[in-house]
């Protein structure tokens, strides 16, 4: 079983080869500032995002999000009226590419992350904390040059050890260096 593992490593690994020297020759980084809108439970909070990313291949491209609360909103629960506010979040994506034409692509990510919350209200309290989620969504990345770009997305926030999730639309510029 070990020699099967070993062999099957070994052979993942020199397949790969080519694939990671493609990479080298077409790696193209990018960064983008956006707004974010997110939607848990009734709250809606607005950030600014701030992403790192690196497309690898023309189909494959990982990328790094991190975003800052902007905006609240007021939740009504049982207790009374409660503030919700989405403090900051991080995130790490896989991210998948079609390119439809030389300026348009589509785009489906993947990945994990944590966002904090804060609240007022003791009514809220599953509002309240950090919590870890699977992220996951689709949008379109329009390229007005080689450098500089429109991207617009949705992303999905499944909480784990929370009944929580988040609904985010976000629309920003990117910029290719």
């Amino acid at each position: 079983m070990k020699t099967l593992i070993t062999a099957t490593m070994i052979a993942g690994s020199v397949l790969a080869i080519p694939m990671f020297a493609q990479a080298q020759n077409s790696t193209e980084v990018y960064g983008s500032l956006n707004y974010g809108q997110t939607r848990t439970r009734g709250a809606d909070t607005g950030a600014i995002q701030g992403r790192v990313g690196a497309k690898l291949t023309p189909n494959f491209g990982v990328e790094a999000e991190a975003a800052g609360g902007v905006d609240g909103d007021t939740v009504y629960t049982p207790g009374g009226p409660a503030s919700v506010k989405m403090e900051h979040q991080v995130a790490g994506y896989a991210v998948g590419y079609l390119p439809v034409t030389p300026n348009l692509d589509l785009l489906a990510r993947a990945g994990y992350g944590t966002t904090k919350f804060k609240t007022n209200n003791p009514a809220a309290a599953s509002f309240d904390g950090s919590h870890d989620s699977w992220n996951y969504g689709v949008g379109a990345e329009y390229k007005f040059d080689d450098k500089n770009g429109l991207r617009a997305d949705w992303t999905k926030s499944e909480y784990t050890k929370s009944d929580l999730s988040s609904n985010t639309l976000s629309v920003g510029y990117v910029r290719r260096f």
